[in-house]
């Protein structure tokens, strides 16, 4: 796979051709932004980081049944996945009230969501990557009801996988974002990565409200240490991985 061509670079991650067109390889920077890349910085090894989380997590999920674009990682830094084509939306799901939803309504931060908030946002960085409704997602055409309907009911199954696993690693899955993308044959599958950016995570082991976050919030908030958050997880991830 020496031949490549850049396809995309977004915040975080660039996106290579290879000579199979059924493989691209996923690069992971160390890049770090936050509130729509208003805020701009970098974050050590992170790239290599995330790789290895998002790796472990989709080799999880996949054992669990779900589909997924990964192939294989090769390296620290890369991800082969397969060719999707991305749809247009962000699917959130909160256990616990944080972020926005604090911000937007008013719910104190940690109160349990029962059953988990499931939210699609519009992939649309010159919107603001805007909250919206089923009506609006039809309205907007960007996908069908049968495919917001399987996005939901696969983002449901995906967190519970993931929370019981992030549980026995001491860790509270708080929220996190997740992409999904159709194959060439229309597979729904699940896409992009699953890391400390786009998973808030919360340390089981501490109460204090600063010194608990593992994830980006240590970036956005400027709470320090934002390395070593990220590293934590991943050593109870590979602590807890057979």
């Amino acid at each position: 796979m020496a031949e490549r061509k850049k396809l995309y670079e977004g915040k975080a991650k660039i996106l290579y051709a290879t000579e199979d067109p059924a493989v691209l390889v996923t690069y992971f920077k160390d890049d770090a932004t936050a509130f729509n890349a208003q805020k701009r910085g970098t974050i050590a090894n992170k790239g290599c980081i995330n790789n290895a989380v998002s790796t472990h997590l989709f080799k999880l999920l996949e054992a669990q049944g779900v589909t997924t674009h990964w192939i294989a990682s090769p390296n620290e830094r890369e991800m082969w996945v397969k060719p999707v084509t991305i749809v247009p939306l962000e699917v959130v799901v909160r256990n616990l009230a944080a972020g926005s939803l604090c911000r937007q309504t008013g719910l104190a931060l940690g109160t349990p969501l029962t059953p988990p908030l499931v939210e699609f946002y519009y992939k649309n960085d010159d919107l603001g990557d805007p909250l919206l409704t089923c009506d609006r997602i039809r309205a907007m055409d960007i996908a069908s009801d049968d495919t917001v309907t399987e996005l939901d009911r696969m983002a449901r199954s995906i967190n519970q996988i993931l929370k019981d696993f992030f549980n026995s690693c001491s860790i509270t899955l708080v929220d996190f974002k997740l992409e999904f993308g159709t194959l060439a044959d229309g597979t729904l599958v699940l896409a992009d990565e699953i890391s400390p950016d786009t998973c808030r995570l919360w340390n089981q082991e501490e109460t204090d409200e600063s010194r608990r976050v593992m994830d980006k919030d240590r970036f956005r908030q400027d709470l320090g240490d934002v390395e070593s958050g990220y590293q934590q997880v991943l050593d109870r991830i590979l602590a807890h991985t057979n």
